[in-house]
């Protein structure tokens, strides 16, 4: 029992000795934390929607036969850009020509007669049963020469609107019926562009939003383009959406058929962005160290304070802030492992979040900061 006395008594000493030492550590003052920054900015955001469509010219048709005649005239070439009224091919029409001249000269007749008749029935030298007997023969004459002229122009096939032919599949003197394919006319001055969109993007649709394509056959090259129309109705076994954009042609690059790529540039709108890396989450909630000024140290110019943001949507590298921070206020992006709640901090650079600019790597920005302190 004497002998635990002593050892009791020099652990406490020890304890009472050690304590200053203790007391003096918790005294001193903390560390600046150094992190890299980023400014909250103001940026032009928009959800991209990509789908496949396939081309079609802006006004397309099959020029047919519309009577069973031989080719006397074909007036066009394969591929051959003609104007509206142009005529393509002509068919045997003596026939029909000599019976139209006929009726001309029947109807023009009768209308010398009726005008006789007229002024004779107003002088009372005839009577007005046989002025209405001259008006129905020259309606009758007209109308004759009205339905041989229709037949007529049916054997001259002219284009009717403007735009480049295909391959003709007739040859001068072939016999050929109605209803037989002559060649393609195609009004390729503008180009519609037909695609499908999942219908959980329909809020997200509307006339004239603007829409980028590409085609590989065209060496990727991006035509700009916008939203004519939207179907009337969601398919109901793909549960999407038919759209139809229309896009400019004047070099008539975009050819009926091509398969394109297609990005819907859809709720443009301007919003507050910041990098991915600052945010930390903590369940369902995301959380950022805000730098705050800190007019007590000169040696941390800046505190840490912890907030809770809300955000939308998700982009490459960024995301959209909703609310929780004004623009202008910078969030810590680098340095979040030893940080908390009333952190002193030390900048010791500060991060672009232009998307405009590739991301600069943590070791150039440190680089950076290191030449400038030289």
């Amino acid at each position: 029992m004497h002998l635990l006395l002593p050892a009791r008594l020099l652990t406490c000493a020890l304890f009472i000795i050690s304590l200053p030492t203790f007391a003096q550590k918790s005294d001193k003052p903390e560390k600046p934390l150094d992190v890299i920054v980023q400014s909250v900015a103001l940026r032009e955001l928009q959800n991209n929607i990509e789908a496949l469509g396939n081309l079609h010219a802006y006004e397309t048709v099959v020029i047919t036969a519309k009577a069973t005649k031989t080719v006397t005239q074909i007036r066009f070439d394969d591929g051959q850009r003609i104007t509206k009224g142009s005529t393509l091919v002509e068919m045997t029409n003596a026939e029909e020509s000599a019976l139209m001249e006929e009726a001309r000269l029947t109807a023009e007749e009768a209308k010398k007669q009726l005008d006789r008749t007229q002024s004779l029935v107003q002088n009372g030298a005839l009577s007005p049963s046989l002025l209405d007997q001259r008006k129905r023969e020259y309606e009758t004459a007209h109308a004759r020469f009205n339905a041989l002229q229709a037949r007529f122009k049916d054997l001259i096939i002219t284009a009717p609107f403007s735009g480049v032919v295909g391959i003709r599949d007739i040859s001068l003197g072939s016999l050929i019926a109605p209803g037989q394919v002559i060649t393609t006319l195609n009004d390729d001055s503008k180009m519609k562009l037909d695609f499908t969109v999942p219908a959980i993007y329909l809020r997200s649709l509307r006339i004239g939003l603007p829409i980028d394509a590409q085609s590989h056959d065209l060496g990727d090259k991006t035509f700009k383009g916008k939203i004519y129309s939207i179907d009337n109705q969601i398919d109901e076994s793909t549960r999407s959406i038919k759209v139809r954009a229309i896009f400019d042609n004047p070099n008539f690059e975009l050819k009926q058929g091509l398969l394109m790529t297609v990005v819907v540039r859809a709720d443009i709108r301007k919003a507050l962005v910041l990098s991915e890396a600052a945010l930390v989450p903590m369940g369902s909630n995301n959380f950022v160290f805000v730098l705050m000024p800190n007019n007590d140290n000169r040696n941390a110019p800046w505190i840490a304070e912890k907030r809770q943001i809300y955000i939308g949507q998700r982009y490459q590298g960024l995301v959209e802030v909703v609310g929780g921070l004004r623009e202008g206020e910078k969030v810590v992006t680098h340095g979040l492992q030893k940080i908390h709640a009333g952190q002193h901090l030390s900048v010791m650079a500060e991060q672009s979040n232009d998307p405009a600019k590739k991301p600069e790597p943590l070791s150039e920005l440190l680089q950076q900061k290191k030449t400038e302190g030289k």
